[in-house]
């Protein structure tokens, strides 16, 4: 993948960097110079020594990172980041006349082309691009790494095959770059695919210390980890949504069973419509013949799955009360013209309510950035009301919460963030700067508000709704509607919240019981 990144420079327009008056009528411009082979520190030597004598030469600029310390403690050589190259700010008379009395085996470098044929222009670094080069430099040249391996090599974990996290930079020298994150040995990195002053060639770099970076998690809409976590999941889902679509009521969980042992044995979907409609089951064999090509999918990579691990859906859904907060499928039709629907269940009822959720979005491929929004389906349930004439409204998040009540001590602590809070301002790429606690007061704090009591949403274990228990995210109010509307808010507030973080991966893990990600 080839991505210009504002952090390096650019082929750009030939921008005057400063006004005539001001210099003189001099023409200043930032040019890149390439040198023979290892010879970046003579040539601008040099240009400092032609610089003391000459006119129109400003500035010069060789960017180096740090070599790695010497086994034993010796001091810490440099080497240039960017080999063969030395940025000048100077006219293109000055240039000229240097490289052609002072430097004639090295080369002035020229911008792409022209298409109309006409004289091709050196290539200039706009002063803005130029400055971000050089606050990237100055902030990470240290500690980067120029990796051999191609850009695209780092898009998956080689060990485990899943994609790796992408993140977008939020501010600092990096803002507006995406790369991946990338676990080297014991450590977490960026890397990015950066532009060099070359047109149309790119250097893999990857800094470390990810910590003092503000970023976001993009969605990689070509392959998520979190979409290919819940495939199984989305599968038994819809399974459970035709089921309660056609009545099946307390019945669901058994029937779901035997349709996934059916598939199994025979993973034909036709077979199973067959077979359903032997045994009376007339509607929900129309249901299945009426899958569009995803959805089956769906359901034959269940069948795979409960074939190498038989018994799987048994029981990893032993019970179906309530449906994780949100699907992609409702389960039974919206009337036309509704977002939203209800079902009877024993002891609660089951608002069903359409949603589009809206992520920032990254296609690898098309090397493409975008913000997709996705119908989704939220899934509430509400009690009958008390003498108060008050309804506890719920949402399935049992799963997520048990793993949370489990937490106790320090660790509950930390996860309720002690520590610094917030991200840094800037980058610090600094030995010794405190990293911000991976709680969900820094980066769940819709949640951190629920588990603290600052939400009219409160957490609830093991909260009775019918003839089931679960762990719920739940709010009491006479007022129906209303109550509905915050819950789905904060719910979906939550998710997003974890979903959006690199941070927090252990519970971005359980939010795949929660929300069904497609």
């Amino acid at each position: 993948m080839q991505k210009r990144t504002p952090a390096m420079p650019t082929e750009a327009r030939q921008d005057t960097l400063y006004a005539p008056g001001s210099t003189g009528g001099a023409d200043l411009r930032w040019y890149v110079l390439r040198s023979q082979p290892r010879q970046e520190a003579r040539l601008a030597a040099l240009l400092k020594e032609y610089q003391a004598e000459a006119k129109n030469l400003l500035e010069v600029y060789c960017p180096v990172q740090a070599a790695p310390q010497a086994v034993g403690g010796g001091t810490a050589g440099h080497r240039p980041l960017m080999a063969g190259y030395v940025f000048v700010l100077a006219t293109e008379q000055a240039v000229t006349a240097f490289m052609r009395s002072r430097y004639p085996g090295g080369a002035i470098l020229y911008a792409r082309r022209r298409e109309d044929g006409g004289k091709t222009p050196y290539l200039t670094v706009p002063e803005a691009q130029m400055q971000l080069f050089k606050d990237f430099n100055e902030s990470y040249g240290q500690l980067a790494v120029v990796l051999e391996r191609p850009y695209s090599d780092y898009a998956f974990n080689p060990k485990t095959g899943e994609p790796n996290d992408m993140v977008k930079v939020l501010d600092g020298p990096l803002r507006g770059q995406e790369g991946y994150m990338v676990r080297f040995r014991r450590e977490r990195r960026i890397v990015f695919n950066m532009k060099t002053p070359e047109p149309g060639r790119y250097i893999t770099v990857a800094v470390p210390d990810v910590s003092t970076f503000h970023v976001i998690r993009l969605h990689n809409a070509e392959a998520d980890r979190q979409t290919l976590g819940t495939a199984e999941e989305r599968a038994a889902d819809l399974l459970a949504g035709m089921l309660q679509a056609c009545g099946y009521g307390d019945d669901a969980p058994p029937m779901l069973h035997k349709i996934a042992g059916l598939l199994a044995d025979k993973p034909l979907l036709a077979d199973l419509r067959q077979t359903l409609s032997r045994q009376g089951h007339d509607a929900l064999s129309r249901r299945i013949a009426a899958l569009n090509a995803k959805e089956a999918a769906l359901l034959l990579n269940l069948a795979r799955h409960e074939h190498d691990a038989p018994g799987y859906t048994r029981e990893r859904w032993p019970k179906l009360s309530l449906r994780p907060f949100l699907t992609p499928t409702p389960g039974p039709d919206m009337p036309d013209g509704c977002d939203e629907t209800t079902i009877a269940h024993a002891g609660f009822t089951e608002i069903i309510r359409r949603v589009g959720i809206t992520e920032q979005a990254y296609r690898p491929s098309l090397r493409r950035q975008e913000r997709i929004t996705t119908t989704y389906y939220a899934h509430i349930g509400v009690t009958e009301a008390d003498a108060q004439g008050r309804r506890t409204l719920f949402t399935n998040w049992d799963t997520f919460l048990s793993e949370y009540f489990m937490t106790a001590g320090r660790a509950n602590a930390r996860l309720l963030g002690l520590g610094r809070v917030g991200h840094p301002a800037a980058p610090q790429a600094t030995p010794g700067t405190p990293r911000p606690a991976d709680s969900f007061r820094n980066y769940a704090p819709t949640l951190y508000r629920v588990l603290t009591g600052a939400s009219p949403v409160r957490a609830v274990r093991a909260l009775h709704v019918g003839p089931a228990a679960i762990n719920a995210l739940a709010i009491t109010s006479a007022d129906t509607a209303q109550a509905a509307d915050i819950l789905a808010s904060t719910c979906t507030a939550i998710c997003t919240e974890i979903n959006s973080t690199p941070r927090l991966a252990l519970w971005r893990r359980y939010l795949r019981t929660v929300w069904l990600h497609e």
